[in-house]
């Protein structure tokens, strides 16, 4: 069967609808073991649960495998309740090996004492292993299946041993050579297998420089090795140097998908959770518990802008046109505090800047924001000048005066805006923390209250009224 993570073809669920309806079983069967897994999956997961498992058992043990560890999580715990221990222990053996520790750790104690006695030892020993590393690191998302072969081999005894251990398609590209206690030497690719003679040995062609993982790395880190380098696969080594698993590119993706949803879901004040699942799978009460904290906590932190303006009551009474550019003080600031940290967020993030850096980085986006100031100033000095009601002013002032005063207290919020935006998430980062947390909502909130001080400190300072 074809086992690839494209996306589903809508043309594939239809075939598959078709052949079902009309009672097709052969020919049904032939399309599952010819389509992508996924589309596969997916089609199953519509089908009543009786359906599933009658689908299942007319499939080889590896395809059988390889489509269970594309059903949703739920799917599988259901089914895992509704086989039989030995039937769904010989489907756990052929399930992907990351996934199939990740689905060992979803089951209760009893569940897994259940299962345990019906599973293979080589299965039993690896699923335990696995399940044994914390999920945030290389250990807990790296998967044993790898192809190994000795350097003291020939080529034809390498190509004989890896089809002995029987690696799935995906991770045979890179061969790992080790040494009897699997202290990893280095790697060859299939490609040089083949395209050597029989009798030219392993050592000629070993690559003694590669790309690893250490086991308790953090996962984000493995991810960013496999994008930098361009890899299909990084081997993760223990301390003593032996292999112990890979990390495929396709778990690297949806580390890196994770990654950024999370860092979004930050960003813009929602907690995020270990077990998130698509939106309308979700229940609302969970959405409300992710999204309260942050909400409520900034709503309170936003009391103090309404005590600033209480405190400057008489200037607006005074000059009650103020009051009209208020909001666009907010919106000017907050939006460009959100920039300066959106940007700054995700270059800590791709390793593009560093903390240490944090001089230069808030200089120039103070040169920035400078520029943007200038320009922002100038659209709002037309603006008073030319298309505000005079009959709003005071006796002895111009709108030519007043447009100077808020365009002036306008730019310095953009650069106060901007430095406060970049600044915070370098701080956060510096003290160990996630930069993304004092995105977005946390921004827009303290360049709100700066910029109401910065706003009718200016119009006090330079209207000489308070």
């Amino acid at each position: 069967m074809e086992d690839n993570d494209q996306n589903i073809e809508p043309e594939n669920q239809e075939l598959l609808q078709d052949l079902s309806e009309q009672g097709k079983t052969e020919e049904l069967v032939e399309m599952f073991e010819e389509l992508p897994t996924m589309d596969v999956a997916e089609f199953m997961e519509e089908k009543p649960l009786e359906d599933t498992i009658a689908y299942l058992q007319k499939l080889d043990m590896d395809d059988q495998g390889r489509i269970f560890s594309d059903f949703t999580r739920d799917l599988q715990i259901k089914l895992f309740k509704a086989l039989d221990r030995r039937l769904f222990a010989k489907i756990f053996g052929s399930m992907y090996s990351d996934i199939r520790a990740d689905l060992y750790q979803e089951l209760s104690k009893e569940e897994q004492i259940e299962l345990i006695p019906y599973l293979d030892k080589k299965i039993r020993e690896d699923v335990i292993i696995l399940s044994a590393y914390p999920p945030n690191t290389a250990g807990g998302i790296m998967n044993t299946d790898f192809a190994t072969i000795f350097a003291d081999m020939t080529a034809a005894e390498a190509l004989t041993k890896i089809r002995t251990d029987a690696p799935s398609k995906d991770m045979i590209y890179y061969i790992y050579v080790v040494d009897h206690t699997m202290v990893m030497k280095g790697l060859v690719t299939l490609k040089d297998l083949v395209m050597h003679e029989p009798q030219d040995k392993v050592l000629e062609m070993l690559n003694e420089f590669f790309v690893y993982a250490e086991v308790n790395e953090y996962r984000e880190s493995v991810a960013q090795k496999i994008e930098k380098y361009d890899l299909v696969a990084v081997p993760v080594l223990n301390s003593l140097n032996q292999l112990v698993g890979v990390v495929s590119h396709e778990e690297a993706i949806d580390i890196i998908q994770k990654e950024v949803t999370e860092d979004m879901e930050k960003i813009m004040g929602i907690m995020p959770s270990e077990n998130d699942e698509e939106y309308m799978a979700t229940s609302s009460f969970h959405h409300f518990k992710k999204r309260v904290i942050w909400l409520v906590s900034l709503a309170a932190v936003g009391i103090i802008s309404g005590m600033i303006i209480n405190e400057y009551q008489g200037l607006l009474e005074s000059f009650i046109i103020l009051a009209m550019y208020m909001p666009m003080m907010a919106a000017t600031g907050g939006n460009t505090g959100s920039q300066s940290a959106t940007v700054i967020i995700r270059s800590l993030s791709l390793g593009e800047i560093d903390d240490k850096d944090w001089a230069k980085i808030i200089f120039k986006e103070a040169k920035i924001s400078f520029m943007l100031s200038v320009c922002v100033a100038v659209l709002t000095y037309l603006k008073i000048a030319f298309l505000s009601f005079h009959s709003m002013l005071p006796p002895g002032f111009t709108m030519s005066t007043l447009g100077i005063v808020i365009s002036f207290a306008i730019a310095i919020q953009v650069v106060t805006s901007a430095v406060i935006g970049a600044g915070l998430p370098l701080i956060v980062r510096r003290l160990g923390g996630d930069p993304a947390v004092v995105a977005s909502p946390a921004i827009t909130t303290i360049v709100d209250i700066t910029g109401l001080l910065i706003y009718f400190t200016v119009a006090t300072l330079t209207l000489g009224i308070s």
